[in-house]
């Protein structure tokens, strides 16, 4: 084992620093996404205080927000999720659920023409839009950080010094929701 470190570590281009370099452009990209997912967890309550200004709003809408923004803040998204694919994944259906949560919200208070008109609803539905686009961009470059990263420790000669000097591993990404293939039905 040690024979074969050093063997490795004495190859040009054995690629140490690039793994570390890669490694800390995911770190990096991932506090990006825990941002963002942040802005969007800090966001609901107000949005969720506005829309229950409206009497007659339906209340299971709602509390499906709620709910969602509950669990998707249970999680705990730091690095070490970032090793784990199983926690990542649940972390990834829980932002899913929230984000589809707050869309069925978002398509039911256009029903609402009295809530959709206050400025209040407007600015909060615009930071919103915002966030999640921001949360798409963030997302998409977590997701080509990480392919970098999982081609620097699966490409040879970089794959053995991933593997026996740093004990590196292929870190999971960001995959479609189920379903993800089929257009959404609109109906009015």
């Amino acid at each position: 084992m040690l024979a074969a470190s050093l063997l490795i570590a004495s190859l040009t281009g054995c690629g140490y620093n690039s793994i570390q370099s890669a490694d800390e452009d995911v770190k990096a990209s991932w506090a990006e996404v825990q941002n963002q997912y942040q802005r969007r967890l800090d966001l609901i309550p107000n949005l969720v205080s506005t829309v229950k200004g409206a009497a007659d709003f339906e209340r299971g809408t709602l509390e499906a927000v709620v709910e969602a923004r509950a669990k998707a803040s249970q999680i705990k998204l730091d690095a070490a999720i970032l090793d784990d694919p199983d926690a990542f994944a649940r972390m990834q259906q829980a932002q899913g659920e929230l984000g589809s949560a707050l869309s069925r919200l978002l398509v039911t208070v256009e029903s609402y023409p009295q809530l959709t008109a206050t400025k209040n609803y407007r600015d909060l539905q615009a930071q919103l839009e915002g966030t999640e686009n921001r949360i798409a961009v963030s997302r998409k470059r977590f997701v080509d950080r990480v392919a970098s990263y999982n081609k620097l420790v699966r490409q040879f000669p970089t794959n053995l010094t991933a593997r026996f000097l740093l004990g590196a591993e292929v870190r999971p990404t960001f995959s479609a929701s189920e379903g993800a293939e089929v257009a959404p039905k609109v109906e009015f």
